[in-house]
């Protein structure tokens, strides 16, 4: 492909942003220990403009993570505990009657935020679940007979706990799709284990850790209208196109896993999130390996597996790893 093609965007803000995601991650290495590639997908989904599902066991460090990104970054955040009797106007708001001016006003929700986390989202039956996830989409709230509109950037990073098996709702697929990236969080590792022994909330306040703000919630605006303008050649494009066509195919011998393959907007999320991921290399174009780097947090949510991959122990991550390897780059 022709690199001049992603020419728009000035050299100066492509080298800008790759020192802006380090002194990013730099600053939160102050709070946060380790977790660096959890780090990188939450940024790349700010720049895409999308959101994240995170399943990971309590303690990993998923509140704190957020928390400080929202500090560094100059932007407001709020948490929901999501439980079975929380009410979807427990997120976005209430209609009050106010007795002095004999009218009704309305009283936003935790949603009118910038960085939301909805901590167990599958803890709350399916009504309040689609009262956030039409949030997030339409990045507005309706109540009575007028909108509200969500100030952006607006990012919401919702968590489910994998050991919980009873009290819990699924999301259902056609829900779980309109996250753009599912992240597993795993445990630290040794090293990073013991200087948690140091850094943790238990011992130090979050105010103490004196978190500088990097990046301004308009320069996050700015640099998701960036992604926009990265380049994708027709066979970036086609290479995506067969990645998704291949999660659908009826033929492979990982197909008798899969009950259904990904939708065309896991088409839409890998392109995007491609492109994320090119800026935050500094280039103005993607390339193929810009694309394997984001296939599995985009699709391992997207590919619907049968009781015969569970009971054979076969995750999504090991049938994306099959189709990246029998698919050659574009």
């Amino acid at each position: 492909m022709n690199k001049k093609e992603g020419s728009h965007i000035s050299e100066e803000l492509l080298k800008k942003v790759p020192k802006i995601i380090e002194k990013i991650k730099s600053e939160t290495s102050k709070s946060v220990v380790g977790q660096t590639d959890i780090i990188e997908h939450l940024l790349r989904a700010i720049l895409c403009n999308g959101h994240i599902l995170i399943e990971g066991v309590p303690g990993t460090a998923k509140t704190l993570i957020v928390k400080t990104i929202a500090t560094i970054t100059g932007c407001d955040m709020k948490r929901v505990q999501f439980t079975v009797d929380l009410l979807p106007s427990d997120i976005l708001g209430i209609n009050s009657f106010n007795q002095s001016t004999k009218e009704f006003t309305f009283k936003k929700g935790p949603i009118f935020t910038n960085f939301l986390i909805a901590d167990e989202i599958n803890r709350s039956p399916p009504k309040t679940q689609s009262a956030l996830l039409q949030a997030m989409q339409e990045k507005e709230v309706s109540s009575g007979n007028k909108l509200y509109t969500i100030e952006e950037p607006f990012f919401v990073m919702a968590t489910q706990n994998p050991i919980e098996q009873s009290g819990v709702y699924n999301l259902p697929e056609a829900e779980i799709d309109r996250f753009l990236f599912k992240i597993n969080i795993s445990y630290p590792k040794l090293d990073e284990e013991i200087d948690v022994l140091d850094k943790n909330m238990s011992l130090k306040s979050f105010e103490q850790f004196n978190l500088c703000k990097v990046i301004s919630k308009n320069e996050i605006l700015q640099l998701q209208e960036t992604v926009k303008k990265i380049f994708s050649s027709d066979e970036i494009k086609k290479y995506i196109v067969k990645i998704i066509e291949l999660t659908r195919e009826k033929n492979k011998e990982y197909s008798k896993y899969i009950t259904l393959g990904s939708s065309p907007r896991g088409s839409i999320a890998l392109h995007i999130a491609s492109k994320a991921q090119a800026l935050m290399k500094g280039r103005a174009y993607v390339l193929p390996e810009d694309v394997r780097e984001v296939t599995k947090p985009v699709l391992r949510h997207r590919i619907i597996l049968n009781y015969k991959a569970e009971s054979e122990g076969i995750s999504s991550d090991k049938i994306i790893d099959e189709i990246l390897n029998q698919l050659s780059p574009a």
